[in-house]
């Protein structure tokens, strides 16, 4: 269930509206003693904090007084993180660096998990390979600049805000809790997590390491709607109990107000200045050149490197997974050689690596060619000569076209001519009564395939570019 603002949309809290003071608090009011005088006394005020940060998910009604909240989340739904700001600093900071960085990141809230953090978390990703334990929602947050989500780090994300500005993050936690337990007794006896929030300002050099504020919540994950049979199983509880009782545990909240803590002892490196989105892009793999002229030696030694081999060895195997974009299931196919992964069927590699990723690897075990849309066939006249009728002593060279247009096309006959492809100023094709038709875009998309020419290359006058003629 995603809770929502329960104020109109022009409202926007401040600080000291969400920090309300709960009957347990140390602020509590003022006793009157006979013995003092009252008008010595002055009331105290709470402070507003500069930083706060608000889970938007109702804490659990069955905490008992004095004892710290629980928050039960379901697995995979979105929940908001609203960051509000007070902070008297902003108007100090130069206009470029007004925005801050904040990392969130899902930590184990046992002592005893904490020391076998890591363990705990390539465990998960052996049985969950491909996804993360935190993702961010990033068209439901608002405010949010500049998100990165790094592929080494499941259970962080990170992303720069500005403070003046009404900034709300939404994150999904796709671990339960039952899954770092040795007994699998359902989500009650599950491990507790902390969401925490580490908020850094910008420094002279570009990077945020500065230290600002940092503050975490307890939370429990379950199966999807498991925290709303548990929130539901808590309130009848203590429903059920007197009212002297009743008076032991905190009152339900609709929200869950982070609260203060120390950063995060994990050294990391500093983010660098805010940078394009194309640097956030996946990059993607150099198209292979598909023609005759390219298919040469070199070609045939970087397919052959391409390609894994049965008799290659585990180390063999772990480059080609790297080479190939699956770097994220080196620890999975960590024994394997090549013999080993060619024996993997389709079926096999999509229950290991998901639907997606796991046809992908199997199409690239099995060295599938993509074909080309477009398949030319060109000979070259260089002595400028009339072609005879009799062309069984012609040799011609295949050009293979992806794009289908007139610069692919000039550039691929270049190729064959060797010579620079801005040297061909214009390239024609015969027509009817021998007339020469200029090539466009859209006469290269209606050529058949498999279509043969006899290439000539005439000098153009007074220049050193060529006029190309395809017959």
């Amino acid at each position: 269930m995603l809770f929502w603002h329960s104020q109109p949309e022009h409202y926007w809290p401040t600080p000291a509206e969400h920090y309300q003071n709960p009957p347990s608090s140390i602020y509590r009011e003022t006793i009157q003693l006979p013995f003092l005088k009252q008008e010595d006394q002055t009331p105290i005020v709470p402070l507003c904090p500069a930083f706060q940060c608000v889970l938007c998910a109702p804490s659990s009604p069955g905490i008992k007084l004095h004892e710290e909240t629980l928050t039960y989340l379901n697995q995979g739904q979105s929940y908001e993180i609203r960051l509000l700001s007070n902070w008297k600093g902003l108007g100090e900071l130069a206009e470029g660096r007004r925005l801050l960085r904040s990392v969130v990141r899902v930590v184990f809230h046992d002592r005893r998990l904490q020391y076998s953090e890591r363990q705990q978390l390539e465990s998960w990703q052996l049985n969950h390979p491909g996804d993360r334990i935190l993702d961010i929602d990033i068209p439901l947050s608002v405010g949010v600049t500049d998100p990165l989500v790094n592929p080494n780090t499941l259970n962080t994300i990170e992303f720069l805000w500005d403070p003046s500005k009404r900034t709300s993050v939404f994150i999904q936690v796709n671990c339960i809790s039952t899954e770092f337990t040795q007994r699998k007794n359902g989500g009650e006896k599950g491990a507790p997590f902390r969401i925490q929030v580490d908020t850094y300002k910008g420094d002279a050099h570009g990077g945020f390491t500065e230290h600002l504020y940092s503050c975490s919540c307890q939370v429990k994950v379950f199966k999807p709607k498991g925290a709303d049979r548990k929130q539901k199983t808590d309130r009848e509880k203590v429903e059920k109990r007197s009212a002297l009782e009743r008076e032991k545990y905190q009152p339900a909240c609709e929200s869950t107000i982070l609260t203060e803590c120390i950063p995060w002892p994990d050294i990391e490196a500093p983010r660098s200045p805010p940078s394009t989105p194309s640097s956030f892009r996946m990059p993607t793999p150099e198209r292979a050149c598909a023609s005759p002229v390219c298919a040469s030696d070199s070609s045939t030694e970087s397919s052959a490197e391409q390609s894994l081999s049965p008799s290659s060895s585990i180390s063999e195997t772990q480059q080609w997974l790297v080479r190939n974009r699956f770097s994220n299931y080196c620890r999975t196919f960590s024994n394997f050689t090549g013999a080993d992964l060619l024996k993997l069927s389709r079926k096999d590699l999509t229950q290991i690596c998901g639907v997606a990723d796991g046809i992908r690897l199997a199409h690239s075990l099995s060295a599938r060619s993509v074909r080309p849309r477009l398949t030319l066939y060109i000979a070259t006249d260089t002595s400028e000569k009339k072609t005879t009728d009799d062309t069984s002593q012609t040799v011609y060279q295949e050009l293979y076209l992806e794009e289908m247009t007139a610069a692919e096309l000039t550039t691929k006959v270049a190729d064959l001519f060797s010579v620079p492809a801005n040297h061909i100023q214009q390239i024609s094709r015969t027509g009817p009564h021998g007339i020469h038709i200029l090539l466009s875009d859209m006469m290269v998309r209606h050529m058949p395939d498999e279509s043969c020419f006899m290439a000539t290359l005439q000098k153009m006058h007074n220049s050193d570019c060529f006029h190309c003629i395809l017959r």
